[in-house]
């Protein structure tokens, strides 16, 4: 018994003395007016190692993935499992959340303002050494534009999207307030102010029910995001991209994944099973959905990992 503890101590502490799979590093990198802020996840061992951009989706979420109302810590996982992969990760906190500063007001911000936080970035990392290939990884609203910066960045070598759009956000916004259970009133007015906003006209006074949505501070920012069709964006790039959707997805849809496919036939298209917008093993119903949202201990979907991991290192 006494040798049986001694080889289990032996054990113990070779594992605690093993190295760690990855380093991480701050970023702070500072663009016009602008302070970006974010964590460079970088596997252990000899480079260069490929690396990948990750781009957060809608709403004030920071570099994990997390926002006032969510604590999924999604891309701090991600970043960590894609490591353990040989693979490099940037995730960022988004401009005016966490650590990155902007003195724009809200009224100011424009979804091109996004894209140009994407590029600043991704060139940041074609100058660092110690990597081979610049990718860009999109979550949700994220997914476009990961899109539109590698149409703008020719050293950008692939795409992955994640549970993004296929169709315009407008659309998107008027079909999951259809789908929450709100009045065939609130309903009806959130299609009749997407409507105007998808002209670029703004509403001066929304019904304040509606104030999270289309308060007149946030308009110009959806006039901005409306005009961009994602499915005609990707139909532009010409390098590799991976289209990642999961089935209990309640927020985009298998839809929205097959016509961001169907505009560009070279890329490839994960259906993942049981995965959702967060891109954890979830049910179908909408509470026991939701309630992953606030469940950073879950792992994610081993198959969205393995598809990515797969798709950034492959020749």
């Amino acid at each position: 018994m006494r040798k049986l503890f001694v080889a289990l101590a032996i054990v113990v502490a070779a594992a605690a003395a093993a190295p760690a799979p990855f380093t991480q590093e701050p970023v702070a990198i500072d663009s016009g007016a602008v302070h970006l802020a974010g964590t460079l996840v970088v596997p252990t061992g000899p480079g260069p190692f490929p690396v990948a951009l990750i781009v957060a989706g809608s709403g004030p979420t920071d570099r994990d993935g997390n926002g006032p109302m969510l604590k999924t810590d999604a891309y701090r996982l991600l970043a960590e499992d894609l490591a353990g992969r040989g693979i490099a990760t940037l995730r960022y906190d988004k401009r005016g959340v966490g650590a990155s500063k902007t003195p724009q007001s809200e009224s100011e911000l424009r979804f091109d303002d996004f894209v140009a936080d994407a590029l600043t970035l991704a060139k940041y990392l074609e100058t660092d050494r110690r990597f081979a290939g610049v990718s860009i990884v999109g979550h949700s609203e994220g997914s476009l534009i990961a899109m539109i910066a590698a149409q703008r960045d020719s050293h950008v070598k692939s795409v992955v999207s994640l549970e993004g759009a296929g169709r315009d956000a407008a659309t998107i916004v008027d079909e999951q307030v259809g789908h929450s259970g709100a009045s065939p009133t609130i309903v009806s007015e959130v299609e009749s102010i997407d409507k105007s906003l998808r002209a670029g006209t703004p509403v001066p006074s929304p019904d304040p029910k509606l104030a999270a949505l289309f308060r007149p501070s946030v308009q110009p920012y959806l006039i901005s995001w409306y005009k961009f069709d994602p499915a005609a964006v990707i139909a532009m790039l010409s390098i590799p991209v991976l289209i990642v959707q999961g089935t209990t997805d309640i927020q985009v849809t298998v839809a929205d994944a097959k016509a961001l496919a169907a505009a560009d036939p070279h890329a490839q298209l994960l259906i993942v099973p049981g995965a959702n917008h967060v891109l954890r093993d979830a049910p179908a119903d909408r509470a026991g959905n939701i309630a992953t949202y606030n469940e950073p201990q879950l792992p994610l979907n081993p198959a969205i990992v393995d598809a990515v991991a797969t798709f950034l290192t492959r020749d």
